[in-house]
């Protein structure tokens, strides 16, 4: 089930991934690349072009300005993925000037159209465009005649490095002296140059699109404070586009290594670490956020003295938040009690809510009962009108109400309502949760076809989050959840080849590095197993205990019990389903507590106790129907028809099997199907006085007739599948019974089928009536 807690990303300073820095102190240069884009500009307005290729261009202005120095190729290699023609245009425009003379370059800035002497351009006074030409003419205006003559040859080496060839692997300098570029002096002597070099050394990032590329051109601050929205926004929003973590981590190490105090590339930092689960460099770097924030005092300047308490108690909380994601509950607790003492002196109500909140979500973690602390906080959060956090509480009411046995209406109805705050309030987020565990809940129920519909609505739902960057919000842990839910309803269903695609994108959308892999690989490995217990290959089975056990221990446990009950190691399976019922009771697990009693029954028939496995069986179908598991209530009746087949009642057993036959075909998966339908035509087959392995014809042709087409059936079933043993009972028992009806012809054909199972199975055939 999905959870209804991932605060992660929670930090009190940013507002929708927008870092604010103000702390470097770095300096603006009139630079080739600036040029460049000043031509782009130029081209846009003197050319005509058409409608989509302006829109296109428009889209890219900014990110030109803002983000880091391009190389001419990357420059030139981006506008024409736009419009050829304009980038033909800037081309030839660089190649006048930088093979012509210095004047051509001053005619060029002569003839630049501004947003004060051209009233027909459409660079407005107050565009982005319009205050970009603004800066670089005031700036290359302030520039002496040695600084102009300086720029004028950076251009030359700017655009003749694209087509001269690196040599030794060396990439070129964009700028040959940046220091004579600074728009704050216009006098040119040394010492003030020497000053300028050991003050403000440039800071160099990498390509933004290619890990490969080497660190290049300076980085101005607001070249960092754009690299760093974008860094932050992509990791919350779409992990994949953004930076490699090494990538990432090497281009921090670096903004830090020249200005440590940088309070927002900590937190950065932090996030990173989070996605390499590096529980030392994330604690390290979210506690060096909030002390340079500190220091820094940009917390206290909107707040006054309060803003200091402010960063210690949103510390302490985002440490709590930190320890819970990590599983250390006992630090977790401890930080969470420090930010709740803070947050209480300082009187501050919104604080003490989102503690709150961590606080029964660290009892949940914990296995403890918190649905009292939850229904305080919903109460709370309304009272203080924080939608986002009520929310929360209520899903996470509906979450331990749905493990509790409430019943579905209740939780639907609970569920609508949070629906109608989220929308009203566009808390996309939460929308996505609430679908993905709605989606979980009617698959808890066993209502398939309802929690299909669920998964559909959320992959098909358009997100209401802001496109920036190029981004859909579609890497949530809502989305993970679903598409496995997707990857195992189409696993029951035998459609191994759309499991495979769905799988594939997950790990496309969710590399193994990112937070929410573990779930598509736990869901992987559970089809891989069943698959191959289904097909008979337990040696394959065997194997992929150990990696289930890694991510989740219980399913290991019950999945090595499953693999020992089919290799007949019967005593060493009911040593591990009795210590795994006992943690699970322990855990209110009810899901795998029924799984291990209907476990534990068939181990029971292995030594024909079939009279002992009633207790067993009723005890798991009260329990299942206690919390409106119809699922496995239908997997109990079977089980429970199958006992009674055996005891030697199959009219009654039939009686039992109609009662489950009808939600086992309508939404469980083709394997239960198949069973249902050969232990059906099992039960006709008795009442109609077939006995096995005896001549003479059946006293009911009628039901004998019944048999066979329900046969057929399962037959079918088991085809899709692959499951050569369930076929090779089905043509035992088609064979036996096509002989009690003298039907010789079709019982030498099952006989034959027979026979070529049991040849290529190379294995024996265990008793039909010993199983279902």
């Amino acid at each position: 089930m999905a959870s209804v807690h991932e605060s992660l990303y929670f930090n009190p300073m940013m507002t929708n991934g927008v870092v604010h820095a103000n702390v470097f102190g770095i300096k603006d240069w009139v630079t080739p690349y600036k040029i460049s884009v000043l031509a782009l500009l130029y081209e846009m307005t003197a050319s005509k072009i058409t409608l989509p290729e302006r829109r296109r261009l428009n889209k890219l202005i900014l990110p030109l300005q803002q983000g880091p120095d391009l190389t001419l190729g990357q420059f030139l290699k981006t506008v024409e993925e736009c419009c050829p023609q304009t980038a033909y245009a800037v081309k030839l425009r660089l190649h006048e000037m930088a093979d012509g003379e210095l004047k051509d370059m001053e005619y060029f800035f002569s003839t630049l159209p501004t947003p004060f002497t051209a009233f027909d351009t459409e660079a407005y006074k107050t565009s982005v465009v319009g205050l970009f030409m603004r800066h670089m003419l005031l700036a290359y205006n302030k520039l002496s005649f040695s600084q102009v003559y300086k720029l004028y040859k950076s251009l030359q080496h700017y655009y003749h490095s694209h087509y001269a060839k690196p040599m030794d692997g060396q990439v070129p300098a964009l700028v040959a002296d940046d220091s004579e570029m600074d728009l704050t002096s216009i006098e040119d002597t040394v010492g003030d140059r020497v000053d300028k070099e050991e003050l403000d050394t440039p800071l160099h990032e990498s390509e933004l699109q290619s890990d490969n590329t080497p660190s290049r051109g300076p980085l101005s601050q607001k070249q960092a404070e754009y690299f760093l929205a974008r860094q932050a926004y992509l990791l919350k929003n779409d992990e994949n586009k953004a930076l490699k973590p090494a990538a990432l981590q090497e281009e921090l190490n670096n903004m830090l290594k020249f200005n440590p105090d940088f309070a927002e590339a900590h937190y950065l930092n932090y996030l990173n670490s989070m996605r390499v689960q590096d529980i030392f460099l994330s604690a390290h770097s979210l506690l060096h956020y909030f002390d340079r924030l500190i220091l820094s005092g940009n917390d206290g300047k909107s707040n006054g003295d309060e803003g200091y308490g402010r960063s210690l108690r949103y510390a302490a909380l985002n440490l709590a938040s930190l320890h819970c994601r990590f599983g250390h509950y006992q630090q977790a607790d401890l930080a969470l009690q420090e930010a709740i003492r803070i947050a209480q002196e300082s009187n501050d109500h919104v604080c003490l809510q989102h503690c709150l909140s961590w606080l029964y979500t660290l009892e949940q973690m914990k296995g403890s009962d918190s649905t009292v602390l939850t229904e305080d906080s919903v109460k709370m959060a309304a009272h203080f009108c924080l939608p986002y956090l009520a929310s929360l509480g209520i899903q996470s009411l509906v979450q331990q109400g749905a493990t509790q046995g409430k019943t579905a209406h209740k939780l639907m109805d609970a569920l609508k309502d949070t629906d109608i705050l989220h929308w009203k309030h566009s808390l996309s987020e939460l929308i996505e949760i609430s679908l993905a565990q709605t989606t979980s809940i009617w698959r808890m129920y066993g209502k398939s076809t309802m929690s299909l519909q669920q998964a559909q609505l959320l992959l098909n739902m358009s997100s209401l989050e802001p496109v920036n960057f190029g981004v859909q919000q579609n890497n949530t842990e809502g989305f993970a959840v679903v598409l496995c839910h997707l990857a195992e309803l189409h696993a029951e269903q035998g459609l191994y080849g759309v499991v495979s695609e769905i799988i594939l994108h997950l790990k496309e959308q969710f590399p193994p590095h990112t937070q929410h892999a573990k779930l598509w690989m736990l869901c992987d490995l559970k089809i891989q197993f069943e698959r191959h217990m289904n097909e008979g290959k337990y040696h394959l089975a065997e194997p992929l205990v150990t990696a289930i056990a890694a991510l989740n221990q219980t399913e290991g446990l019950y999945r090595k019990a499953q693999v020992l009950k089919a290799l007949n190691r019967n005593t060493e399976a009911y040593h591990i389903l009795q210590q795994l019922q006992a943690r699970c009771e322990k855990a209110k697990c009810t899901e795998m507590v029924i799984r291990v009693m209907l476990s534990t029954a068939e181990l029971h028939w292995e030594s024909s106790g079939f009279s002992t496995a009633l207790p067993v069986l009723l005890q798991a179908l009260a329990l299942a129907r206690q919390h409106h598991l119809q699922s496995l209530a239908s997997e109990t009746i079977l089980h429970l028809a199958f006992t009674q087949l055996m005891l030697g009642v199959p009219e009654q057993a039939l009686n039992v099997l109609h009662e489950a036959i009808e939600p086992i075909l309508a939404h469980r998966a083709v394997m239960d199907k198949g069973r249902a339908m050969l232990l059906a035509a099992r039960c006709q087959m008795a009442v109609a006085g077939f006995k096995p392995n005896r001549q003479g014809q059946a006293a009911d042709l009628r039901l004998a007739a019944s048999a066979l087409d329900t046969l057929n059936e399962a037959a079918a079933y088991f085809s899709q599948l692959n499951c050569k043993e369930r076929l090779r009972d089905v043509h035992y028992l088609q064979a036996q019974l096509h002989r009690s009806l003298g039907q010789i012809l079709e019982s030498n054909k099952s006989a034959m089928l027979f026979r070529l199972l049991d040849q290529e199975l190379q294995s024996p055939a265990p008793p039909v009536s010993m199983r279902l």
